[in-house]
């Protein structure tokens, strides 16, 4: 081969290389995809998590309290279990969510107050809390906020050793298991152990006589009557006694010696003794109008108006200067000096649930005059609930003047009425309607538990 015929070989060729390359540069340039920078790992917000779910990441197994006013609440392996107040029934919550907030420096649980329905939220925030009155330095600051109650504030400390649902877990403690009944038992109300059962106490049995019980001797009043009140020492009875058409009696039965005193007579009735046993408050219809009148115990001619204000009913004494009555539309706390202190609606402790009757009965807890005991009818009979001779069904229910919490105490399918507290303030005592329409006296604890047969007879009073 020439030598003109070797470059024009040599230029063919390096010119198909070149075609070649080019091709196989723009397939790869247009097949492979750009390249993205890759993208962060957003950080999800903590999710909301359901008592059941409950982790160790949340604080939980704390017992926390305020002061002013004195409250404790437990924080369970659920979530916010009860809240106790001074002077109150506890509190018994449902759990349901917790969420952590994003700086992980707090915790919102929420919950129910199973009684009322009412929404309740613990803020748990970590830092370091004092109560104010000792010099203990607490894990947690807690706000509590119920819709009826309000707010609470006070502080919060880890303590595992105070539920027993995590003791019997970790094998701290020895197990119910062989009991088949166990894990229905409520653990979150504690038994109440340290109540004070009446010493002295008058009922009408079922034949209607007035039983009086003082201490371990137990008489019957030889009269009928009704509206029985026994005094504070236990030792004196008042009640009273119809007879001559609408005329009536209050009468004194004194226990020890078994002789009566008619005290007052004429439309008289409802009367009650004073805090000291020194007077009886009582009702008189004057000038078509029922008041409030009084008189020493000793001097029952010095009978005199305790209040100017027209009412219907009469509930007793709510201290030493006031007594606490009612028409169909108030409830009217009364003073001595004639000035009424306080008004309620009733519709504003009743609500829709009950009707309100002049022989409803309205009853101050003894340690805690911010808590009411009522006695009334439903509205509306439960269905299966048992009726009385004018088809209506009768309860019971705490109230809660402040907070205008309402607590039905008294199970649906049962007739209660002429409920009454027991001189500690934890124990209710009311007549029940059984079978056939018989009476009897059971008792129940304020919290709702502890409910059994006291005594076969109705009306009961309660001295000490």
């Amino acid at each position: 081969m020439n030598r003109l015929a070797r470059v024009l070989l040599q230029t063919v060729t390096l010119g198909i290389l070149a075609s070649s390359s080019t091709a196989t540069f723009a397939q790869s340039t247009a097949t492979k995809p750009t390249q993205k920078p890759i993208p962060k790992t957003p950080v999800a917000p903590p999710a909301e998590i359901s008592g059941p779910q409950q982790t160790k990441h949340y604080p939980i197994l704390v017992i926390a309290h305020g002061n002013e006013p004195f409250w404790s609440l437990r924080l369970g392996m659920k979530g916010p279990e009860r809240l106790d107040r001074v002077s109150y029934p506890p509190i018994v919550l449902e759990p349901s969510d917790v969420v952590q907030d994003d700086s992980g420096n707090f915790w919102t649980y929420h919950a129910k107050d199973t009684a009322t329905g009412a929404t309740v939220s613990v803020k748990l925030t970590r830092e370091a809390c004092s109560d104010g009155m000792s010099d203990t330095k607490y894990t947690f600051k807690v706000a509590i906020e119920h819709a009826q109650i309000g707010t609470l504030n006070g502080c919060g400390v880890s303590s595992p050793e105070k539920f027993p649902e995590f003791r019997k877990k970790n094998q701290l403690d020895p197990g119910d298991d062989a009991d088949p009944a166990a894990k229905d038992k409520n653990t979150v109300l504690e038994p109440i152990t340290k109540f004070a059962p009446p010493v002295d106490i008058a009922f009408l049995d079922a034949t209607g006589k007035i039983v009086v019980s003082y201490g371990a001797m137990k008489k019957a009043v030889p009269a009928t009557g009704y509206e029985l009140s026994l005094s504070h020492s236990g030792k004196k009875l008042i009640y009273t006694h119809d007879f001559a058409g609408t005329n009536r009696t209050i009468v004194l039965y004194d226990v020890d010696s078994g002789r009566s005193q008619d005290l007052i007579t004429g439309l008289v009735h409802q009367a009650f003794w004073s805090p000291d046993d020194s007077h009886i408050a009582f009702l008189k219809f004057v000038d078509e109008k029922w008041q409030v009148w009084t008189f020493p115990v000793t001097a029952p001619d010095q009978a005199t108006v305790f209040s100017p204000q027209t009412v219907l009913t009469l509930h007793g004494w709510a201290s030493p200067t006031t007594v606490l009555a009612s028409d169909l539309e108030n409830a009217y706390w009364l003073g001595e000096d004639g000035k009424t202190q306080q008004v309620i609606p009733l519709k504003q402790i009743y609500g829709d649930m009950y009707q309100i009757m002049s022989s409803d009965t309205i009853r101050i807890n003894p340690v805690n005059p911010d808590l009411l005991l009522v006695s009334a009818f439903y509205t509306t009979t439960p269905s299966g609930a048992p009726v009385d001779s004018m088809g209506l069904n009768s309860s019971f229910f705490l109230y809660e003047i402040r907070s205008k919490r309402r607590v039905s105490l008294c199970p649906t399918d049962t007739w209660a009425r002429s409920a009454e507290w027991s001189r500690d303030g934890l124990q209710i005592y009311f007549t029940l309607m059984g079978a056939g329409k018989t009476l009897a006296t059971n008792r129940i604890f304020w919290d709702g538990t502890g409910l059994k047969r006291y005594v076969a007879g109705n009306s009961l009073t309660i001295g000490k």
